[in-house]
């Protein structure tokens, strides 16, 4: 049976999976989904249009599924969604989304979310992310697969930040990270390539090359987007992991909506 603290109180419309454990004061609205072996913490609130995966852990004092903090929001039926494997620490906001974008903010699979984090309306937050203490994600803010964003730093709306990026601590993100890269500070600059992430994640010598080349079209030559755009195309070759990864970068590129920082 489904683990749940005599002092918790959980609507009876709520869906639990039958190994789900509910802490201490914890609550739990009608409208929310959660899957097998995940724990929810005590005095967590989860409300809203909130689904929830697998093998989660909600530490106390979360506010997960509460509307989104957007003027113009009017109480529509939006939603949070949250993937499987998922630390959530104490103190953390993560909010459903607006019809602004499709009303839905996205928490994919395996990240680690520290203390104090915010998670606004609408984000779209990859797998295996780490978001350190205090950081903050603005309405529709994206961040890719493995992406680290140091403690304490802001993320303005409608920010991308690529997979494998590193943020810096106490960074002012206001604009568009790329993949791979190292950016930090305020104001906010592109510092190098995330070396130490690639390599941690057993990124060949062949494709460390190739990003690093693609941080020097971008980042060391005097040139317009466009030519680096087109001398990054030019370096494709007969190895796929490369070929993925000029994909992600220029992907990442065309979908920038604040334009990169440089």
């Amino acid at each position: 049976m489904t683990q749940i603290h005599p002092t918790a109180i959980v609507d009876p419309a709520a869906v639990l999976d039958a190994t789900v454990s509910v802490g201490p004061y914890a609550v739990i609205g009608p409208h929310v989904r959660i899957g097998a072996g995940t724990r929810v913490g005590p005095h967590c609130v989860i409300e809203g249009r909130t689904t929830i995966g697998r093998d989660n852990t909600f530490y106390q004092f979360g506010s997960i599924g509460a509307m989104p903090q957007d003027m113009s929001h009017k109480g529509e039926l939006t939603e949070l969604r949250i993937g499987d494997r998922n630390t959530i620490r104490e103190f953390c906001t993560l909010n459903t989304g607006t019809y602004k974008e499709e009303g839905i903010t996205r928490v994919g699979s395996d990240n680690w979310i520290m203390a104090y984090v915010h998670v606004a309306h609408d984000v779209r937050l990859g797998d295996r992310t780490v978001l350190a203490n205090g950081v903050t994600l603005a309405g529709h803010v994206h961040v890719g697969d493995w992406a680290v964003v140091g403690g304490l730093s802001g993320v303005h709306q409608f920010v991308h930040i690529g997979a494998h990026a590193m943020i810096g601590f106490q960074a002012h993100v206001s604009q568009d990270v790329p993949p791979f890269m190292v950016a930090e500070g305020n104001p906010m600059a592109l510092r190098a390539v995330n070396l130490t992430g690639l390599k941690r994640r057993d990124f060949s010598t062949g494709r460390i090359a190739t990003i690093r080349n693609m941080h020097k079209a971008l980042y060391r030559k005097s040139q317009t987007l466009e030519l680096a755009k087109a001398e990054i195309e030019g370096m494709r070759g007969v190895d796929a992991d490369v070929n993925a990864d000029i994909d992600t970068m220029l992907a990442f590129i065309a979908s920038a909506t604040r334009g990169l920082v440089r």
